[in-house]
């Protein structure tokens, strides 16, 4: 029982801590290749779900208009950090990376 539990923190230790080195990644990136739209917080906000939308950015206060939230999220589809998809009306962008790191 105990071995499980062990087993069980150390592949949650190492999952963590991908998703970190993932998410450094992508403030180093986000920085060097968008720098007007770089922000910690843009970065941080989609890491907290393995999807995100113009309304997360919107009430995260991030972007103050629906337009700049929406600029925001295409600028990192642009460099193919968010992969967006639409469904009806809505658009998700999705972070694959961070989707796979849960599920894997």
């Amino acid at each position: 029982m105990l071995e499980a539990v062990e087993t069980t923190a150390r592949n949650t230790e190492n999952r963590i801590r991908d998703i970190r080195m993932l998410m450094d990644d992508w403030v180093a990136r986000v920085r060097r290749e968008k720098p007007k739209v770089y922000s910690r917080e843009l970065v941080e906000l989609v890491f907290r779900n393995p999807y995100a939308k113009i309304r997360f950015v919107e009430d995260a206060r991030i972007a103050t208009t629906r337009q700049t939230a929406s600029k925001y999220l295409q600028a990192l589809a642009e460099i193919g950090l968010l992969r967006p998809v639409r469904n009806g009306r809505e658009t998700y962008f999705l972070n694959d990376p961070l989707l796979r790191l849960l599920t894997g």
